[in-house]
């Protein structure tokens, strides 16, 4: 038995009055869950949906979008989870590709790009969608958003998604019963990962629309979960609110993905939580998520690095230092793009972007990412390199490098920062200090003190939007002069 679907309506039988999902305001046992399900899968069979139909399911981290999910797959179909916020302009290109007729709704609750509630099913149009043969046997399509053009469509095998699920729970040793806080959104491949493996573990996904870092260990503690998947900028964040080192009464064990996770932020973190256990995890959505993995019991001496390869992945670097990864869990293809998916998965292995090197212990480090590196009158700059050094000073709590335009070195090197609690950043100590670390060209030309990281959809760091920021504060100031 493989398929998520199928797995979860034998624990809901014998979980039946145990609560499986609670998003703030609605709680779901799982005879309750199993039963929206049903009712969702029914619909579409009503609706007379084909097999491996590719089907709408938005989502907005609501207890009863999981429903949404595994109706769809009861029904035959294939979810493609979208946000309900999702501006109309990123929507609809999206809507036009798919060419979907059929949309599911449990909640009920309007999508912004579709402009009314409907019905559990609703029908978006008459016409069949394209035939598609990768996505037989398919159970996901989703969206990962890439730094230019549309997004890709990552189409997820429904029998290898399910088969990850149980090399996840070997590698970091989660346990039946154990619950989670996810306050990752459930387009995010992280966010229904990790919620899929609480449900199949017969645990409570406690889902989280909104990230309140003010009180979010205060919330775990209270709830007494055993673990908090969370990209690295959201424990910046509680690590950067007043009183960030009182003790919370929160004994769990932090799962850090999404981004890399700096060693001195990761240190940060257990000194001033010393009874919270942290494990990192590194993977791509076109490999299944999850391929490398650094463990609790040994974060300390692995810190900084994304650990060893997980059970059944095989991994190389190119010549040019770039990770490559082989994955029995790894995607079909993108969707309706057959040249992309050859030259991605090239001899089984999927290029990551990422730059990587090994050290005598085998454990693999990312370097940076390939298109991120900044290239500063002909020297070529790692931008992860300067935030482990940047983060090292005591005043810093946060960091993010990027390179922009500059009229005479090619690039330039700015570096946002944000103070760590109840410190001010002295820049000249900074750059002196820097100095000391970094060989000359790699220290930044230019500093940014701000409240908090530019960020992106998902929650992570996002270089793009601090490039971006770096340009609309150019422009005005050029307004301001002229």
């Amino acid at each position: 038995m493989h398929r998520i679907d199928l797995r979860f309506r034998e624990i809901a039988r014998t979980h039946s009055g145990l609560v499986a999902v609670d998003d703030g305001e609605t709680r779901l046992t799982f005879v309750e869950l199993d039963r929206v399900s049903d009712d969702v899968a029914r619909a579409l069979s009503v609706s007379g949906i084909d097999i491996s139909e590719p089907v709408i399911v938005p989502v907005s981290t609501l207890a009863v979008d999981l429903a949404g999910f595994i109706g769809v797959w009861r029904a035959g179909g294939v979810a493609v989870p979208l946000h309900r916020g999702m501006p109309v302009a990123a929507a609809e290109p999206l809507l036009k590709r798919l060419g979907a007729r059929l949309m599911v709704n449990p909640a009920r609750v309007a999508p912004v790009w579709f402009g009314s509630a409907g019905d559990l099913v609703t029908r978006l149009s008459e016409a069949l969608p394209p035939a598609r043969p990768l996505l037989s046997g398919a159970g996901t399509i989703i969206f990962t958003s890439g730094s230019t053009g549309l997004p890709k469509g990552v189409v997820l095998s429904a029998d290898r998604q399910a088969d990850k699920l149980d090399m996840i729970r070997g590698e970091i040793g989660f346990e039946a019963g154990q619950s989670m806080l996810v306050g990752l959104q459930l387009t995010f491949s992280f966010g229904q990962w990790t919620t899929w493996l609480t449900l199949l573990g017969g645990g409570t996904a406690h889902l989280r629309r909104r990230f309140d870092p003010e009180r979010m260990l205060e919330e775990m503690a209270a709830l007494n979960v055993d673990r908090w998947p969370v990209v690295p900028t959201m424990m910046r964040r509680v690590l950067t609110e007043p009183g960030a080192d009182a003790e919370s009464g929160w004994s769990g064990t932090v799962m850090a993905g999404g981004e890399p996770l700096p060693a001195a932020l990761g240190h940060r973190w257990l000194d001033m939580h010393p009874a919270t256990r942290l494990g990192d995890i590194f993977g791509l959505t076109e490999t299944g998520t999850c391929d490398f993995f650094v463990k609790p019991e040994e974060y300390r001496q692995d810190a900084g690095s994304i650990g060893r390869a997980g059970l059944g992945i095989d991994w190389r670097l190119d010549d040019a230092g770039g990770l490559e990864i082989r994955s029995p869990f790894a995607m079909l293809g993108y969707l309706d793009d057959p040249e992309k998916t050859a030259e991605t998965l090239r001899d089984g292995y999927i290029a990551t972007g990422d730059l990587a090197e090994t050290d005598k212990e085998g454990r693999v480090r990312l370097i940076g990412r390939a298109k991120d590196l900044v290239v500063r009158a002909g020297n070529k700059i790692a931008p992860l390199e300067v935030e482990a050094a940047l983060l090292a000073e005591p005043t810093v709590g946060a960091a993010l490098v990027a390179g922009v335009p500059d009229a005479q070195n090619g690039e330039a090197v700015v570096a946002a920062l944000v103070p760590a609690p109840g410190k001010v950043i002295d820049l000249d100590r900074l750059r002196a200090a820097l100095s000391e670390r970094l060989e000359r060209y790699k220290v930044p030309d230019r500093f940014m003190v701000l409240e908090d990281l530019p960020g992106g959809a998902t929650g992570k760091a996002d270089r793009g939007a601090l490039r971006r920021l770096i340009s609309e504060k150019e422009e005005k100031a050029g307004l301001a002069r002229t």
